[in-house]
């Protein structure tokens, strides 16, 4: 354990604009713990309360879990004290301090006491001691702070041995140093109900800070007697333990870590815990320390990451009551896979009913090595969580987001059908070949989709990669219909059946005559790039122009793919092409498959260019 110096930063509360889903501090948990306790000895000189700082790491180590677990108090016994009762009744009390000033009979009374500029005077010079800062001064109010650890009663306002004990103690954050009228003798009698008063001056160890807000207990009755207070002082510790494997603790003030989502959309907050004994920045680490090695042990085994912590926050919270009351509630510490850095510290506090919950001395200690940045974000784990928002709900899985899927893939994939036709010509004999195809199904891109909203935290790439664990692609299908057609000759009757072999074509049009290099005719389509071609069977089609550099040679349309029709006496030479049938052939719409060529210009002179 080494310790680092501090200087509170100046937070304003405007630092970063509202985050998409802040995190916010479990007040359920909190109001489900019990309150710290402890109560103030009266009547004696020095009260000591010790602080188990084993027994607290213990208490953080048991409480990790995927639940809130309460953590009770952790001090030793005298941490909670009754007051005593008297042997006999108007019992001696402490003398007071030989060096505070006394009172006359007549004059001995509590709004005297208060009036006296003496014990302002007094504290107001006294030096900040060394290694701590100044919560307040010359207050008429000591302090209830959280963890109190007893009390030392001084001759003299010697805020410097004061603050030296509380250094030494294990646990101890703050003092409250203070004039205290107190009675001479127990007040328990009528006979000495309201007693002579003697001056006390108190030092007070508190584990956790010290400050004007929590100074707010003005002193009490006791019997007939008024017990009083001035001249008080508040001083916070500068040196903050930094736990081992840990970096030096970063000041955030009065305020607490407000964690979006990290650049991913990857949930990094792992869980919160609540310690009602004193501030330790180990029972933090201990539970970050401890978290992390149950989540490994309990890993998932469909390959879902364990959250690894590598930054807490940590921080004092306070309940300011609605009927005035001000009630610490503990140390809260907050446990997160990534170091969120301080421009992030945004959140004082909330409400709960008329009731306020405010944080203070606030900071975040990330691991030395505290391993992805919120702006790179944890892609790993962020898929596997975005899997988890899909699959949460099985009725919505099936009913969103397993069609969403399937369509943000590319996974849904038409049925095709087709029927072949069959050609009749005044010949012989008459073959007749058909094909049938189906388009392809391009997919879709992914903006084009209407995103649900609980994927809209995260880039495109996640949900995709999300996707492609939870959806299969379907089983592609296609039905072809074959026909038959009787063809009537003069000498001979054929039978053929369709088979699947190249593109159905259509029956040649008067107005598409085949053409032979020289004399091809435009005009034979709507579509622009498209000339009459002859066939190697014999038809004219519409096909699509194109360069001759790269294009398949055939002798029949069976050589060529079944979108396209082997063209003869072209101007790319002997052998016949395999041109797209890509036009809009006039007795048929045939479906293109093909892109057009760019740069086409119609062609009659022989060069390696074919067209009209």
């Amino acid at each position: 354990m080494r310790f680092s110096s501090y200087a509170l930063p100046a937070l304003a509360a405007n630092l970063v604009a509202a985050m998409p889903r802040p995190q916010d501090i479990d007040l359920d948990m909190v109001i489900d713990t019990p309150d710290p306790t402890y109560s103030e000895q009266v009547g004696v000189a020095a009260q000591t309360v010790t602080y188990n700082s084993a027994s607290v790491i213990a208490a953080a180590t048991s409480a990790v879990s995927s639940v809130s677990i309460e953590i009770s108090d952790v001090l030793s016994q005298t941490a909670v004290v009754s007051k005593r009762a008297a042997a006999t009744t108007c019992a001696p009390q402490p003398s007071g301090a030989t060096s505070a000033p006394t009172y006359a009979a007549g004059s001995d009374n509590a709004a005297n006491f208060l009036a006296n500029t003496y014990y302002a005077s007094v504290a107001s010079a006294a030096p900040t001691p060394s290694g701590y800062s100044q919560a307040f001064v010359a207050q008429q109010a000591s302090n209830n702070a959280f963890g109190y650890m007893g009390f030392d009663t001084f001759d003299t306002y010697d805020v410097a041995t004061c603050a030296q004990r509380c250094t030494a103690k294990n646990g101890c954050v703050s003092i409250n140093m203070y004039f205290e009228r107190d009675p001479s003798v127990n007040p328990d009698d009528s006979s000495c109900s309201n007693p002579p008063s003697v001056t006390m001056i108190k030092c007070v160890y508190w584990g956790g800070p010290v400050s004007q807000d929590n100074a707010v207990n003005t002193g009490q009755i006791r019997g007939g007697f008024t017990v009083a207070i001035a001249g008080s002082n508040g001083y916070v510790t500068t040196q903050i333990k930094t736990p081992a494997g840990y970096q030096a603790g970063i000041p955030y003030g009065k305020y607490a870590i407000n964690a979006p989502y990290d650049i991913q959309g990857y949930n990094t907050f792992m869980g919160s815990k609540i310690f009602t004994s004193t501030w330790d920045t180990a029972a933090c680490a201990a539970y970050c320390d401890s978290q992390t090695a149950y989540n490994k042990a309990t890993a998932p085994k469909d390959g879902t990451p364990y959250k690894i912590c590598n930054f807490y926050n940590t921080y004092v919270l306070t309940a300011y009551k609605a009927d005035g009351s001000v009630v610490p509630q503990g140390q809260y510490c907050a446990l997160y896979t990534e170091a969120w850095p301080i421009k992030y510290a945004t959140n004082g506090g909330q409400w709960r009913g008329q009731d306020q919950y405010l944080v203070s001395y606030s900071f975040g200690f990330p691991k030395a090595n505290p391993g992805i940045d919120p702006t790179v974000g944890d892609t790993t784990g962020a898929v596997y969580q975005a899997r988890q928002d899909m699959t949460y709900y099985s009725a919505s899985l099936t009913s969103v987001f397993q069609p969403f899927c399937s369509s943000l893939l590319g996974y849904s994939v038409p049925i095709a059908s087709a029927t072949a036709l069959t050609t009749t010509t005044p010949v012989v004999t008459t073959t007749v070949v058909a094909t049938s195809f189906a388009a392809a199904n391009a997919k879709r891109a992914v903006r084009s989709l209407s995103t649900p909203a609980v994927l809209t935290k995260y880039p495109a790439s996640i949900f995709a990669s999300a996707c492609s664990l939870i959806a299969t692609s379907p089983t592609i299908t296609s039905t072809i219909t074959a026909a038959t057609s009787t063809v009537t000759a003069a000498a001979t009757t054929v039978v053929a059946t369709s088979t699947t072999v190249i593109q159905v074509v259509g029956t040649p049009n008067a107005q598409c005559n085949g053409a032979v290099c020289g004399n091809f005719v435009d005009g034979c389509s709507a579509d622009g790039g498209c000339s009459c071609y002859t066939s190697a069977e014999g038809p004219g089609y519409c096909a699509q122009d194109a360069d001759c550099y790269g294009l398949t040679q055939c002798a029949a349309s069976t050589d060529c793919s079944g979108s396209q029709v082997c063209a003869v006496n072209t101007c790319c030479g002997a052998q016949g092409v395999c041109l797209e049938l890509a036009c809009d052939n006039p007795s048929r719409m045939l479906i293109r498959l093909a892109r057009r060529q760019q740069g086409k210009t119609s062609r009659n002179d022989g060069s390696n260019q074919i067209g009209s």
